[in-house]
């Protein structure tokens, strides 16, 4: 592809992504294109001829992020290359499409959530056109999986593999189904073949991504097969799997046994309950219910006993009372989660919850958020308690930020690790590597502890 585009040879680029793991793979297979091409990636957007900024759109504060960092290239140095060129893509870009000039108006380049492949072109075509010009491509239909895109992975050792895009669900508040579009399933050779290359080119830990993991396969098989995938992704070797998202309402027995005897799926997940109030979670479309949920957490902790449950809560979703607030706080400390993302409702216009009528004070949500908050972070301590004085499985992904002489990497319950490097070992020889630590000291969100043996 290199040689298609020469007016991209030589010109440097950087990426900004907001959201969520999709958008991060998403962010990678551009950047894999765009290295293609013959662009060269820079730390900085000052120093960049192309800006391109992967959005999602399921909070507001994610609109408000890239208008103003968008914008904010308008008065940025020109490049030496006399020309810069902005670029958006991810949910936003697949919402707004042309519009998204009313917000941004020196955007260049808008491409959708399917339109990955269309980037190169796109950004070409922004250089030989006149400023003011706008390459938009935001069709869905006909595309291909963005998997058989080239890759410039931010991490060796770590891979997302998506399994399946778009959603079925829609809940109420949720935005994705309309710029993901419908689920479509990978073909299980696809995932178990990319899974295996990887293996080989070293990458130690997966993720595999989809908006519901667990229906993976029911458009393409006529029946999940989300236990069947873990198992063979398991025989591929790979040291570590993880997956998200998992919708409670399609996990299954099948899948917890699944988890529970392929050693080398992690014993965490993270199962979003978004509240604990049936009432709540029926004006949501969520398909479940409040006992259902806890049904599975049992299961849960009853197939895999050590599990880190973590999960995603809203606050102050329209209609949310007290009663219904003290019963998300009683699910929480019941299911005894070890970390949770809580949020306050955020209106999304064309979503059917954006029509929903609240008179609730913003300031009786606050308190709500904040008590939350407070019992969230209690649970976290005290389950970090629980691994004081033991030994933990830590894939080393760096140093610290705030002290290159302490490594930090995560645990297989997927908690941040901090240790410091064993004497004359480089932090080359170690990234990468998983090595065992005794847990010495527990904090809410982290521990601290040292080597206790040979990394792997």
């Amino acid at each position: 592809m290199s040689n298609t585009y020469p007016v991209l040879r030589g010109k440097t680029y950087f990426i900004r992504t907001f959201g969520c793991q999709m958008n991060m793979h998403d962010s990678e297979r551009v950047s894999g294109l765009l290295d293609d091409c013959g662009l060269l990636e820079v730390a900085t957007p000052e120093e960049a001829d192309v800006v391109v900024f992967m959005t999602c759109c399921v909070r507001e504060n994610a609109d408000t992020r890239l208008y103003g960092q968008a914008s904010a290239m308008v008065s940025a140095p020109v490049p030496p290359s006399g020309r810069r060129v902005v670029a958006v893509g991810g949910c936003i870009a697949q919402r707004d499409g042309e519009r998204l000039r009313e917000h941004v108006p020196n955007v260049d380049v808008v491409f959708g959530t399917s339109a990955l492949a269309s980037v190169p072109r796109l950004i070409a075509e922004a250089f030989e056109s006149e400023p003011g010009a706008i390459e938009v491509d935001t069709v869905e239909e006909g595309r291909g999986f963005s998997t058989d895109l080239p890759s410039h992975r931010a991490q060796s050792f770590h891979a997302w593999v998506p399994i399946m895009t778009g959603c079925n669900n829609f809940c109420t508040y949720c935005i994705v189904p309309y710029v993901r579009g419908r689920e479509r399933s990978r073909s299980m050779e696809s995932v178990v073949s990319e899974c295996g290359r990887l293996v080989a080119d070293g990458v130690r830990e997966i993720t595999l991504l989809g908006q519901n993991v667990n229906s993976y396969g029911r458009d393409r098989y006529g029946e999940p097969r989300f236990a069947e995938l873990l198992r063979k992704v398991g025989e591929t070797g790979v040291d570590r799997i993880r997956f998200t998202s998992s919708n409670p309402k399609d996990l299954s027995e099948e899948t917890i046994r699944a988890m529970a005897e392929t050693q080398n799926v992690m014993p965490h997940l993270h199962l979003a309950v978004q509240s604990g109030s049936t009432r709540v979670l029926r004006a949501m479309n969520r398909s479940y219910t409040r006992d259902g949920y806890l049904r599975l957490a049992e299961s849960l902790r009853r197939a895999i006993p050590d599990i880190a449950l973590t999960t995603d809560i809203i606050v102050g979703f329209p209609g949310e009372t007290e009663e219904d607030f003290q019963q998300t706080l009683s699910l929480v400390e019941e299911v005894g989660f070890s970390a949770a993302y809580t949020f306050i409702y955020s209106k999304r216009p064309g979503t059917p919850a954006a029509s929903m009528q609240d008179d609730t004070p913003r300031e009786v949500i606050q308190d709500r958020f904040d008590r939350l908050v407070a019992l969230v972070e209690r649970l976290a301590h005290d389950a970090n308690q629980g691994e004081l004085g033991r030994e933990v499985g830590v894939l080393v992904e760096g140093t610290s930020k705030r002290d290159d002489a302490v490594l930090v990497g995560h645990s297989e319950k997927n908690v941040t690790v901090h240790f410091p490097a064993p004497d004359g070992a480089s932090l080359d020889s170690l990234v990468g590597k998983i090595v065992p630590v005794h847990v010495d000291e527990a904090r809410t969100w982290y521990l601290r502890g040292t080597v206790c043996g040979e990394a792997r």
